[in-house]
């Protein structure tokens, strides 16, 4: 049996433990062992490196040195890392090389709670199966991004918020490696009640199951 550990807290306006609820039963659903716990320490734990997944629901925190280095060392020997929305994407703006391993870091969301569409760039990716371009309210995450990203879906601003960046298509989803370990991201998931919209679910659902060791 595969093994994940969710890890909530963090700003509260994410509603980071509704949606560790939410993430814990979708991937109970597809057969995992999952462990919660609610405090970075036990990033620190050597014991993480033993694991099939983790997921980080933990916006605007920071983390100690021993919290940093080990959780990157455990994904770059092959410990899975998904996540969604500034849970992951803006999880700890003062570790850089946590964000090299998750492959971007959220900066804007012009506008705030917006109407966006989300394009599929890879109809052919099994995480993206069937599902087609999509209209999408949250806030229409502005990333500073890797480029080494396999790019899954996309969105393009239309400038009515920050006139400057007009037209710029920007990455949704993304897988990647690091060292080993599979990464996955999505940045839809603002707050819990958005795992209703099924399209957000089924992405996410997958993008952990394809991360996972």
């Amino acid at each position: 049996m595969r093994n994940a550990l969710i890890v909530w807290g963090g700003w509260e306006g994410h509603e980071p433990e509704a949606g560790a609820r939410a993430v814990k039963a979708m991937l109970e659903e597809e057969g995992f062992a999952v462990q919660v716990e609610n405090t970075t320490a036990i990033f620190a734990d050597p014991a993480i490196a033993e694991l099939s997944l983790i997921v980080p629901i933990y916006t605007m925190s920071k983390l100690t040195k021993a919290e940093e280095a080990n959780l990157t060392k455990a994904v770059e020997n092959g410990v899975g890392l998904g996540g969604y929305h500034g849970g992951m994407g803006d999880a700890f703006r003062e570790s850089p090389e946590y964000q090299f391993m998750c492959g971007g870091q959220w900066v804007a969301h012009p506008g705030n709670i917006i109407d966006y569409r989300v394009n599929v760039a890879r109809r052919d990716d099994p995480i993206m199966q069937g599902i087609e371009d999509f209209p999408y309210r949250s806030e229409q995450y502005y990333m500073h991004v890797d480029p080494s990203n396999e790019v899954l879906a996309t969105t393009t601003f239309s400038g009515s918020h920050a006139s400057w960046i007009d037209g710029v298509v920007m990455p949704v989803v993304w897988k990647r490696r690091h060292g080993k370990g599979r990464v996955f991201y999505s940045s839809l998931g603002h707050v819990a009640s958005e795992f209703q919209v099924p399209q957000m679910r089924t992405i996410l659902r997958r993008g952990l199951a394809w991360a996972a060791r």
